[in-house]
């Protein structure tokens, strides 16, 4: 319920507070690890996460300017992929910050970085891939980087973004290939 609670709070007042990043800037925000955020071994529960990310990408598209624009536009976000590597815990009452950026895209998806990181250091770092919908179909990368007002190269991919997108490439192949029958 708290999370109800911060996207409300999120949407009618931080991002409204925003400050003006550009496309490929970092975008911060803070929140503070509540009880009921915390499991019971006394550190942010792993399923809280993906939600302050979902929060966290929010307010990185208000920095940008583009929360109107997308709006009006009826674009959607939706994660394709994520994948998270944590380091140590963030414990309960501890204030962190999430860090969050594009860091490219190719012809298909959009890639994100964001890290969990306190006065302690980095805690977890984790790389969403992810498309805009309108209507039901995918808003074009081109499209969406020109409505950003982007202008600038693509960004070359981390090398470790290169190795994921092999590896969800994979999965996809020997998940969604025909399967030979047992009986054969």
């Amino acid at each position: 319920m708290n999370l109800y609670f911060r996207l409300i709070w999120l949407m009618l007042w931080r991002n409204r507070q925003a400050k003006k990043i550009g496309f490929l800037d970092t975008s911060r925000i803070s929140y503070r690890a509540l009880p009921l955020d915390c499991d019971i071994n006394m550190h942010l529960t792993n399923s809280r996460y993906p939600a302050f990310m979902d929060l966290a990408r929010t307010h990185m598209i208000a920095e940008m300017g583009l929360m109107q624009k997308f709006l009006k536009l009826k674009w959607l976000p939706i994660v394709n992929a994520s994948e998270f590597t944590f380091f140590r815990d963030i414990k309960p009452m501890e204030k962190f910050e999430i860090e969050t950026r594009i860091v490219g895209w190719d012809e298909k998806y959009f890639y994100i970085e964001q890290r969990f990181v306190t006065a302690r250091g980095l805690h977890c770092i984790m790389h969403v891939r992810g498309v805009f919908i309108c209507k039901g179909k995918q808003v074009p990368i081109t499209d969406l980087v020109a409505t950003a007002g982007y202008e600038g190269p693509t960004p070359a991919m981390p090398p470790e973004l290169v190795k994921w997108k092999e590896f969800l490439q994979v999965k996809k192949d020997q998940n969604l290939a025909p399967k030979l029958s047992l009986a054969s």
